[in-house]
């Protein structure tokens, strides 16, 4: 008797959604794949790996080009800049990791929420997200470096919070298109509760689209850190960082040596070029699998 009532609702829950699949990324998103596990090797390794220190220079070589032993040249302070490349990776591609990685645990959770309890619960998370929409990222990093002091994690805490709406907006209709499905229903008529049907079931099947966001927010914060940097509030001189480089590049930019700047405006537009296609690819392969 009890297998014939729950014949119908196993039925149910077989036609959940499988496993994702390996992404059909392309040519181009495979590329792209290339060049954020390159940036990913230099923020690892890279200060170990730079040739020279990157903070200490040597006057006598200010603004020199591209020599034997030193294939970017000199900034104005004499320091290679190769090596201030290297070794500022660190800081602006795990900057950039932190903000897109709070930003989506925060938004992730926030959506969940919504999705499960809806009704007050929903009005008012709805209510502050929007709140939040009415904060530019750079602007509350501008506060909380006057709050706290001019710092990367400052800044990219900053940033982290002013993200968190954009990614509870995407994925709030993405869980509840999924707590809607029938499988979920079944489940909970079996006594599955909200935490193990979210982990196991709910949360596996809109990872795709967290992935997604989470690949599209890192090249938008490695952006707004750069920018941020160049303001002076984020990494502080005279520390390597691709923000910060671009900023002192400007002196020597103005006596008609473009390298030092170009080098780093180079890199962060490989990196968020990659990282924007490839979540692109994610987001596309995501939409077209929940179909």
């Amino acid at each position: 008797m009890s297998a014939e009532i729950l014949d119908p609702v196993a039925e149910v829950i077989a036609d959940a959604p499988a496993g994702r699949r390996l992404p059909k990324l392309g040519v181009l998103g495979w590329l792209s794949v290339a060049v954020i596990a390159a940036a990913l090797f230099l923020a690892i390794f890279g200060p170990m790996l730079a040739p020279y220190d990157p903070v200490l220079g040597d006057l006598s070589y200010s603004n020199v080009g591209p020599m034997a032993g030193h294939a970017l040249g000199f900034d104005y302070q004499g320091r290679d800049v190769l090596s201030r490349i290297m070794a500022g990776a660190r800081t602006t591609i795990f900057g950039a990791g932190f903000v897109a990685i709070v930003a989506i645990v925060i938004g992730s959770g926030l959506a969940l929420v919504t999705a499960w309890f809806g009704g007050k619960t929903d009005t008012f998370i709805s209510a502050a997200l929007d709140v939040l929409f009415a904060f530019p990222g750079i602007l509350l990093a501008v506060v909380a470096a006057a709050v706290f002091g001019p710092s990367l994690f400052s800044a990219a805490l900053a940033l982290s919070i002013a993200y968190s709406p954009y990614v509870a907006r995407v994925l709030r209709g993405a869980a509840l298109k999924e707590r809607s499905m029938t499988y979920i229903s079944a489940l909970e008529v079996q006594g599955f509760g909200a935490w193990r049907l979210t982990l196991r079931h709910l949360l596996p099947n809109i990872s795709g689209l967290i992935v997604a966001q989470g690949t599209i927010l890192f090249g938008f914060a490695m952006v707004d850190l750069a920018a941020i940097s160049f303001l002076g509030l984020g990494v502080q001189a005279p520390n390597a960082d691709w923000g910060v480089m671009v900023s002192d590049g400007k002196t020597s930019l103005l006596l008609g040596y473009p390298l030092v700047s170009l080098s780093a405006v180079l890199c962060i537009v490989a990196v968020v070029a990659a990282v924007s296609f490839l979540g692109d690819r994610l987001e596309q392969n995501s939409r077209g699998g929940n179909r």
